[in-house]
C-alpha cells in the first residue's frame, strides 16, 4: 500500500522538482558520504541542487573507451547481465519476467534480435548516471513510453515488473557493420525524466554522451542482432548463475564480429 502511494506520478514529479531546487542542497553531503563518491574524479563545480550533484560530470580520462577496433564496450557504469535472445525469450530481472515484444512494444522488432544478445546494465545510486552511445550510426527518432514509475528495490519487484510499468526511451541505431542496435533507458521512481540530449533522428558516434538519469536507480539495455557480437565468457557464466558483474563505461564486454 505504501509503495502504491510512493509510485504515484504526481508524487514522483513533486520529488523531482524538490531535487532540482536549491532547497535540496543539504542532502548532498550525506549522499556523497553514504555513496562513497570521490569528488576528485569529477568536474569541480558548485552544485546548485541535489540533481546537479547526482548528474555530476566526470573528468576527461576517467571513463575512456577501449580503443580496440573490435571491442564492444559498455555504454555506462552498472551491474551487467547478458542474455541470449531466443524465440519466446522471457527475460528474468530479479523476480520479474519480460518478453522482448512487450519490452520493445513491437513483435516484429523483437524478432529482428532473435539469435542475438541482450545486455542489461543496472545502475545503483552510487554509479555514474550519464551514459554514452554504444555504437556509431544513424539513429531514428527516440520512442518514449511513459509509464507508472516504480521503485527498483527488491520488495517492489516481487510483484511489480519494472519494464512493464516504468517509463522508458528506445533508440534504434542503424550501423554500417553491426546491423540494427537497440539502446533503451528505463527510469525508476523519481527518474521520470530520462534526459537524452538528442531525441530526434541524428547521426551518432560511439562514446559520445547520449544522456543522463536524474535521481534513483535506473537501467540501460542494449540489444544486438545475431552473429554481431561475442560477449566475454565471464559475463555469460555469471549471468547463467544469476549473478551480476560491475562494469564501467567504456570497458570492453565483448568482441564485434
Amino acid at each position: 500500500m505504501i509503495l502504491k502511494v510512493l509510485t504515484w506520478p504526481a508524487l514522483s514529479r513533486a520529488g523531482g522538482k524538490f531535487l532540482d531546487a536549491p532547497l535540496s542542497r543539504p542532502l548532498i553531503p550525506l549522499f556523497i558520504r553514504k555513496a562513497q563518491i570521490d569528488l576528485q574524479d569529477f568536474e569541480p563545480v558548485q552544485y546548485r541542487c541535489f540533481n546537479d550533484c547526482f548528474t555530476r560530470k566526470i573528468l576527461p580520462g576517467k571513463r575512456t573507451f577501449d580503443p580496440s577496433p573490435d571491442a564492444f564496450t559498455a555504454p555506462c557504469d552498472g551491474k551487467l547481465t547478458v542474455w541470449p535472445v531466443t524465440e519466446g525469450l522471457v527475460l528474468p530481472i530479479k523476480q520479474s519476467q519480460f518478453s522482448m515484444a512487450r519490452l520493445l512494444g513491437e513483435e516484429e522488432l523483437a524478432q529482428q534480435f532473435e539469435g542475438g544478445w541482450c545486455f542489461v546494465f543496472r545502475l545503483c545510486v552510487e554509479d555514474y548516471h550519464r551514459y554514452a552511445y554504444v555504437v556509431s550510426g544513424a539513429k531514428d527518432k527516440d520512442r518514449f513510453v511513459p509509464g507508472i514509475l516504480h521503485t527498483v528495490r527488491p520488495i517492489a519487484l516481487e510483484s511489480v515488473p519494472v519494464f512493464t510499468e516504468n517509463s522508458r526511451s528506445l533508440s534504434l541505431i542503424r550501423t554500417e557493420n553491426m546491423g540494427l542496435v537497440a539502446q533503451m533507458e528505463v527510469g525508476a521512481m523519481l527518474v521520470g525524466r530520462i534526459q537524452n540530449h538528442t531525441p530526434e533522428a541524428a547521426t551518432v558516434e560511439k562514446g559520445t554522451e547520449k544522456g543522463m538519469f536524474l535521481y534513483g536507480g535506473s537501467t540501460v539495455l542494449v540489444l544486438v542482432e545475431k552473429d554481431r557480437v561475442q560477449p566475454n565468457p565471464k559475463f555469460l557464466k555469471a549471468s547463467s548463475l544469476g549473478q551480476e558483474i560491475p562494469v564501467r563505461m567504456g570497458e570492453a564486454i565483448g568482441k564485434m564480429h
